[in-house]
Order: C-alpha cells, then sequence, then structure tokens
C-alpha cells in the first residue's frame, strides 16, 4: 500500500472555506477536497469490494472498476485547483466518462454528469443547491439504464437523494452540511443493509451490492471530512489482506456473456449522439446495459459474446474510441481459482498459444489493436484471426497494429492483484513493440501499491511467444512463488526459437521486415523467405528457400538445422501456426512430429497464426517454435 498523510488544506494561494466546523456552502477548492475523501476512503476499500461482487455476474471487479473510474476524477481533480464548484463538478463528470470501467463505473460517471448539470455554472453550493445536484446525479444514473434494478448501486443512490430532500427540510437537520450528510447517512446505510435480501444472488451470497457498498463507502470518506477535515492518507487502490470471494454461484440466466465491452462514443462534428436511440439499439443484444454521457459524448458498457457488433452499432451514432471486451470467463475463474495458484499470468494478443490451453492454465491476455484505415479491431477479440487473413487479403489498406494501451494493462493487474499474492505479465518481443514498455510502465505502479507485478519480454513472437507464456503458466499453476515463475519463464525464453516461411513478400517488404531490394531480389529469384527470431529480440529474415518444389519439406529441414533439433537428446515442445491455411498448417505439423523419435516430443500443438507475424507474413504464412526442456 502507498500512501501519503493528506492534511487538510486547499492549494496554496486559493481562499476557501475552514473545516473542521460547520459549513452551509462549498466552492470549488471545498468540493474538490470533499471528492477527494470519498475516493480516498474507496480505494482503501476495493478489495473488499472485489471479493463480495457477485450481482450481476461473479467476476470480482467492481472495487477495481469504481477505484478505475474514479482515479480518473482524481487526476482531474489534482491537475489545477479550480474555485468555482460548477466547473469542479463538470470536470470530474467528464474525466469519470472517459475513464469509466464497468457497470458501477459507468453509473457513478452518469451521477456525477448529474451532479454537474444539476450545479450549473455556480461559483459555490449551498445546501438547497446540492441537494438539487444529487437529485438530478439520482435521476441521471436512474436513466441511464435501460432496465434499472433495486437492490443495487441505484438504491443507495435514490435514497441518499431523498434522504438529504428530508433532512433539508428539517432546520435542526439542516444547519450545515456535515449535519445533513450525518442525518441522511442513517437512512442510506439501512438501504444498503437491505439490498442483502433484494436480489436472489446476493441473498445466496449473504452479501451487499458490492457498487451500492462503494457509493457508500465514498459518503463515510465525505463524512469524516466534514466533521474532521481529514480527508484520509490511502490515496491509491489498496490491494492486501486474503478475505475469501463471497460464494461461487452459477452465472444467472439471461447473464451468461462472454465479454464486458465498453467504449466511447463521440460526437462527429456538427452532430450530436442520440443517447435514446443509442441504448434501443442495444438493449436485445447483451445484458447490463448502461449508456452514460451527454450529446457531445457517451460511454457504453454492456455484457455481450460480439463485441464488434457493438462497435459497429456505435458506429452509426458517433466516433467510437477507447475500445475494451475484458474476458468475463476468465476473471470467474481468476475469482474462484485454487488457493494454491498464487501468482497469475497475462500475456497480450501477439501469443498465439491455443485456446485450449489458455483457458486450462488461465491465462488472461490484453488484446493488441489492429487497424485497417480509419477502421479499429480488438485482436482476437472483435476480429478473429480468420477474419484479419481475410481483410489482410482484400483490402488495400496495409494494416498496422498496435500494442494495447496502458489502462488494458492497468485494469488486468488490478484486478488480479485482489485475488492472488502478484503477477506475471509476459509479452511480445520489446524490439518490435512497445507492449512490453507499456506492461512495465504499470506494473511499476500496480506494485507500488502493495502486491508485486513482474514483466518478461520474451523476445519471441506468436508461437515463440506462446510456447514462453505456457512454461510461465505451467510453473504457476504448480504453486510456484512469483521468483520461481520469472525464473521459469526467463529459462524457457532462452531456449525458444521461432520460423516463419512467408508465403508472399509484398506483406514482409510492406511491413519493414524485410528490405524492399531483399523482396525484389526474392520476387525475382522466386525465393521463399524465412523469418526467424534472434536471441535479442529481433524478428528479421533469417533465410530463403528457392521455387516450391517439396517447400515444407525443405522448410522442416531449416527449421530442424537452425534449431540444431538433431543436437543431443533434450526433449522439446513445438508448435505450428498457419496464417488461414490450415490444410497446410496440418501437413507441416504432422510432417515435422514425423521427423523427431515420439519419446523426445513433450508436447505439440496446431493454431491459428495471429496478427503480430501476420502484418509482415500475410495469408499463407506458416511457422514453427521448437523450445528445448532443462534435461
Amino acid at each position: 500500500m502507498t500512501a501519503r498523510p493528506d492534511t487538510f488544506g486547499s492549494p496554496a494561494g486559493l481562499p476557501s472555506d475552514t473545516l473542521p466546523g460547520r459549513t452551509d456552502s462549498l466552492d470549488g477548492l471545498l468540493l474538490a477536497d470533499l471528492l477527494r475523501a470519498g475516493i480516498y476512503r474507496l480505494f482503501q476499500r476495493t478489495d473488499h469490494l472485489n471479493k463480495i461482487n457477485v450481482f450481476p455476474v461473479p467476476d470480482g471487479d467492481t472495487g477495481t472498476n469504481m477505484a478505475m473510474t474514479l482515479a480518473a476524477v482524481l487526476s482531474a481533480l489534482d491537475r489545477e485547483p479550480v474555485a468555482d464548484a460548477g466547473r469542479v463538478l463538470t470536470r470530474a463528470a467528464d474525466a469519470a466518462l472517459d475513464g469509466a470501467r464497468g457497470n458501477s463505473g459507468a453509473i457513478l460517471a452518469q451521477f456525477l454528469m448529474g451532479l454537474g448539470d444539476g450545479a450549473g455554472q455556480r461559483a459555490r453550493l449551498g445546501l438547497t443547491d446540492f441537494v438539487a445536484a444529487v437529485q438530478s446525479g439520482a435521476t441521471y444514473a436512474r436513466d441511464a439504464l435501460m432496465q434499472p434494478q433495486e437492490g443495487t448501486i441505484l438504491t443507495v443512490l435514490r435514497e441518499f437523494a431523498d434522504a438529504l430532500q428530508k433532512n433539508l427540510a428539517d432546520n435542526s437537520a439542516a444547519a450545515d452540511l456535515g449535519t445533513l450528510f450525518e442525518r441522511s447517512l442513517v437512512r442510506v446505510r439501512t438501504a444498503l443493509e437491505q439490498t442483502r435480501g433484494q436480489l436472489k444472488e446476493l441473498r445466496a451470497a449473504d452479501v451487499v451490492d458490492a457498487g451500492a457498498q462503494g457509493f457508500v463507502d465514498m459518503l463515510e470518506g465525505m463524512l469524516r471530512f466534514l466533521q474532521t477535515g481529514d480527508k484520509g492518507e490511502t490515496v491509491v487502490p489498496v490491494h492486501e489482506g486474503d478475505e475469501a470471494m463471497a460464494g461461487s454461484m452459477p452465472v444467472a440466466a439471461g447473464q451468461d456473456f462472454r465479454f464486458c465491452t465498453e467504449c466511447l462514443v463521440v460526437a462527429r462534428a456538427e452532430s450530436i449522439v442520440e443517447l435514446r436511440g443509442l441504448r434501443e439499439s442495444l438493449s436485445t443484444v447483451g445484458a447490463s446495459l448502461v449508456v452514460s454521457g451527454s450529446k457531445h459524448k457517451a460511454r457504453i458498457h454492456i455484457h455481450c459474446d460480439d463485441p464488434d457488433a457493438i462497435f459497429r452499432t456505435a458506429s452509426m451514432f458517433g466516433e467510437v474510441q477507447s475500445q475494451k471486451a475484458d474476458d468475463m470467463r476468465m476473471q470467474q475463474s481468476a475469482v474462484h481459482h485454487r488457493r494454491a495458484q498464487r501468482v497469475a499470468v497475462v500475456t497480450d494478443s501477439g501469443s498465439d498459444l491455443p485456446d485450449a490451453e489458455m483457458e486450462r492454465l488461465g491465462i488472461h491476455m490484453v488484446a493488441a489493436r489492429v487497424h485497417f484505415g480509419g477502421r479499429s479491431y480488438l485482436d482476437k477479440v472483435s476480429m478473429t484471426s480468420a477474419e484479419f487473413y481475410d481483410e489482410l487479403a482484400v483490402n488495400p489498406e496495409h494494416p498496422k497494429t498496435s500494442q494495447p494501451p496502458p489502462g488494458d494493462f492497468r485494469r488486468i493487474f488490478e484486478f488480479l492483484v485482489s485475488h492472488y499474492e502478484s503477477v506475471i505479465s509476459v509479452n511480445l518481443t520489446a524490439r518490435h513493440s512497445g507492449t512490453y514498455n507499456a506492461a512495465v510502465t504499470v506494473a511499476q505502479r500496480v506494485s507500488a501499491e502493495g502486491r508485486r507485478v513482474a514483466v518478461v519480454d520474451t523476445r519471441n513472437a506468436s508461437v515463440g511467444e506462446a510456447l514462453v507464456v505456457l512454461a510461465a503458466a505451467e510453473a504457476a499453476a504448480e504453486g510456484q512463488d512469483l521468483d520461481q515463475v520469472i525464473a521459469a519463464t526467463e529459462a524457457a525464453r532462452d531456449r525458444t526459437q521461432t520460423f516463419a516461411l512467408v508465403e508472399r513478400i509484398d506483406f514482409a517488404v510492406r511491413g519493414g521486415r524485410v528490405p524492399a531490394a531483399v523482396g525484389n531480389i526474392a520476387r525475382w529469384l522466386r525465393l521463399n523467405v524465412v523469418l526467424r527470431t534472434f536471441p535479442d529480440g529481433r524478428v528479421a529474415f533469417g533465410g530463403g528457400l528457392f521455387g516450391s518444389h517439396r517447400l515444407i519439406d525443405r522448410f522442416i529441414r531449416l527449421v530442424r538445422r537452425r534449431s540444431k533439433i538433431d543436437s543431443g537428446t533434450q526433449r522439446i515442445r513445438l508448435l505450428v501456426g498457419h496464417a488461414n491455411r490450415p490444410e497446410a498448417g496440418q501437413r507441416l505439423y504432422d510432417e515435422l512430429r514425423a521427423t523427431i523419435p515420439p519419446e523426445r516430443i513433450a508436447w505439440s500443438g496446431l493454431t491459428d497464426m495471429g496478427a503480430a507475424i501476420g502484418v509482415h507474413g500475410g495469408p499463407g504464412t506458416l511457422i514453427v517454435a521448437v523450445q528445448r526442456l532443462e534435461d
């Protein structure tokens, strides 16, 4: 945990009200401190909120999602002091909308937007102004959902607004903001406890709603500040303790979707985002739909099986940004994992490990982005490998890949450190992608919050990266600690080589992996280029094969020679991939195995090759990774 004493006081040079004591109005500086106090309190409770998260699906991430949403708000508040209360709420709402994560985060963002609109442009909020703003926020939050459900965060939002309104009418309860908060929280705490029995999932697990608890935690932090001037010490989410996950319930009927999908929809020039039409268009394609925002910008949250269908629909209403889709089934597996496993394993979509192995070993994936002209996709999530090669064959725009944004790593790291002792991220070669560096930057920040996150550069890609990931996941599954898993991963990396046979040189030239001059010579000589990985992590020209006669046989001989398979008696792992050529991939796999004594093959697999190498190799590329095992 990282903490700092955060004593009361607004930024130097700007006057503000004084606390502790009675106050009947809020300027922008005091309001910002009030929000900070609530956010810091929620940060303290992050792990607990994750552990009691069973509705709408038991994926254990409500605390992380709320904390990440509010971390965006905190960054906006800390950017520069603002004296006007209305401007503070507008800034907080906009930051929450951009940074919203999960169902509860999207609802919180809409609540803050309602607060801002309710406050208007007022420089100070009196008690009546504040109560009216909260009423507006509660209404906005409820309107963001197609099917509002009692027993959730919506219930405590409404109860807080109603309690404030009732106590405002009582002169003794409305003497100052602190008293108004204290009296109103009595009703809110009761409403929170009642959520324990309002939904069957909560009744079965005997817990209150996690989102509702998070909002009440924020109010408790605010009340402490109003009474004492203490904003609290915890300025980052806390990940410590071994509280057990509440229950292990099956997912409720109508909620068994794979992806928690989110995106931002921004109005195009001289246009607006039609929120009502957007909600109605998405209302039948998933569950837990929240559409929050304004006519200028909207945040979509929905559980679904086809994220790309959501993004396509959203694009009809504005420009789609900040796409993400988390695999909820993998999250649920992590939440209820065997306690013997101490380390969670993460990789990126550059790794082409077969889905069956990813699921068997509980490996989490962060998706890279694939761009065809003006259209972007989540690699292997909103665009499958087969769809990528189909598009590559016909689209005149050569695709580009980009690393996952740091927020995607932060989201998965924050979630996993709530359920494991530590995390290891095993990533695409740093020589050709910023993925590794993005993961390192985020890992350092999350590690400072209390749980270790390590990052290993595989110096490989595609099936080679996959075999290194496999070694890491097997070490983790055996119950090894983080240092042991790191050692096993790095040892596997140093014994792994990858070779790709490119069907057409054009894509390698366009992608920059083969110089244009070499491409011209290769076409003239009918040379089939082989790309390979090198010990320093480079993916570059690794040889060539002339003509098409017995091409696969000659590629196998090249792989065996360069990888020195035939020297020694070590057992090996093999992983073969193909770029939308399943028959050729199967042939390569069968014939390669036939050249090696069966007792020496510890594990082998055949898989689809993704975009990491495919963007340079193009359709028809065949790829092989060889990993020597320790004696």
